[in-house]
């Protein structure tokens, strides 16, 4: 955990998450239309926040599954070595998938996740982050829907954090480091 104090300035009222989310989980409801079953699976730990909120919004038959990566540890940079801590529980092979993750920032994190998905043959794989940082990429990827683009800024809170804390935050706010 970081020592160094910081202020956090809100970048995104929970309000404007709250609007958003309905408007993403409407284009994803026709994406889905008929699906038999959609298996959402979150990137923890990250995305948690935002997956509840987004599933309470779709009026579809939904299974919710879990991979954790880990590529940032205690840093506020990625290390761009994605490992698997934690995979799916069920089989997506023939399946409809949405992936749902936090941020997508180099994009080495959904670039690995989705070959891997991708090599268990499921019959179609959509991808949705809540944030975006197009400055940062390092890795040819773009989720499908987009919650907010945001500038290169460190945030936190709607489930991100710093160092395991600011997850309970409910807007998404840029970290300050101030002098002590």
């Amino acid at each position: 955990m970081s020592d160094k104090p910081y202020v956090i300035e809100q970048m995104i009222s929970a309000k404007s998450i709250a609007a958003r989310i309905e408007a993403l989980a409407e284009d994803i409801r026709a994406e889905f239309a008929g699906t038999e079953k959609l298996i959402v699976v979150g990137l923890l730990r990250g995305s948690f926040v935002f997956i509840a909120d987004l599933v309470r919004e779709l009026p579809l038959p939904v299974e919710v599954d879990f991979v954790e990566t880990s590529s940032y540890g205690n840093a506020m940079q990625s290390s761009r070595e994605v490992r698997i801590l934690k995979d799916l529980r069920g089989n997506i092979e023939g399946r409809d998938v949405l992936v749902v993750e936090d941020i997508v920032d180099t994009g080495h994190t959904l670039a690995h996740v989705l070959t891997l998905l991708n090599s268990r043959k499921p019959r179609k794989l959509r991808t949705i982050a809540l944030l975006d940082k197009p400055s940062r990429r390092e890795a040819d990827i773009k989720a499908d829907w987009i919650g907010f683009e945001i500038p290169d800024e460190f945030v936190v809170g709607y489930g991100i954090d710093y160092a395991q804390r600011n997850r309970n935050l409910p807007y998404i706010g840029k970290v300050r480091f101030t002098e002590s």
